[in-house]
């Protein structure tokens, strides 16, 4: 009898070890289980500027504790609306990257609002050797001669921080790869595009890279030909003086001759005389 009633306790505690093995390994699945939600990304690359088709989005679990700022829920008025900002594949689709709802696709989407776009002429050497690339910003040099003879060349930073919007025709910002093109868009304030259209009427550009985060402005005055080369650009070229002819020394002064007299002698007796006219 005793012997039975060990035997049951035992399977009795065996039995409630299992059970709680069981609840606790269930209540550990349900701690380190993240909770998700669905939101929408996108189920290709698609790059800026482009509008959305229905198959380029799709609805994917997110972590809850990770969902971005403004991320979309719904898929019900994504079609047609243009990215501001390129997506990769599997990339949450936010408001920040969107496009204002009936915006048209192409680069002017990509304006900020209150501001312009200005396509200026370059070559390999005015666009940084093709290292302006969408997305970078630059700072505007333009080169200019004096209106008079008097007046100095002059070399000025006359924009700074210029958002390069496109370069000829492609405004990717995802490539590094450095491009010479001959045309490049940038993103500028009404009076910074009629400061831009002036210079380029009065001297010739140049584009100067700058870095992404560095937000100080170049506080200068200019470079002439006198503060670049120093007091010898400024100082008035001399003419040498011509080498004098040498003169012939002055020949010594002849001393004048007496005029020739006639002379006659005179006989007076025993004595003679002579007189001269």
């Amino acid at each position: 009898m005793k012997g039975r009633r060990a035997l049951l306790m035992l399977a009795l505690a065996g039995l409630l070890g299992l059970a709680a093995v069981l609840l606790a390994s269930r209540w550990l699945l349900r701690q380190s289980a993240p909770s998700t939600v669905r939101i929408v990304v996108a189920a290709a690359d698609v790059g800026l500027g482009q509008r959305l088709a229905p198959e380029m989005v799709a609805l994917a679990d997110w972590p809850g504790h990770s969902v971005p700022d403004g991320a979309q829920r719904e898929l019900a008025g994504l079609a047609g609306r243009v990215l501001k900002s390129s997506v990769q594949r599997g990339e949450p689709v936010t408001a920040a990257k969107l496009a204002p709802a009936g915006t048209l696709g192409g680069l002017s989407a990509l304006i900020t609002e209150g501001k312009r776009a200005i396509t200026v002429r370059v070559n390999d050497v005015v666009g940084v050797a093709g290292f302006a690339l969408p997305g970078n910003f630059v700072d505007i040099l333009v080169h200019a001669q004096g209106a008079g003879a008097s007046d100095a060349a002059v070399s000025k930073i006359v924009l700074e921080r210029i958002l390069v919007l496109a370069v000829a025709q492609e405004v990717a910002r995802d490539d590094t790869k450095p491009r010479v093109v001959n045309a490049v868009t940038l993103e500028v304030t009404p009076e910074q595009a009629e400061r831009l259209d002036l210079a380029r009427g009065v001297g010739t550009l140049s584009l100067v890279l700058r870095n992404q985060v560095d937000p100080r402005p170049a506080a200068t005055a200019g470079a002439t030909r006198f503060t670049v080369l120093g007091a010898a650009a400024g100082a008035p070229q001399l003419q040498p003086a011509p080498a004098a002819t040498p003169r012939l020394a002055a020949a010594p002064a002849r001393p004048e001759r007496a005029p020739e007299r006639y002379c006659i002698g005179v006989i007076d007796g025993n004595r003679s005389s002579k007189e001269c006219l």
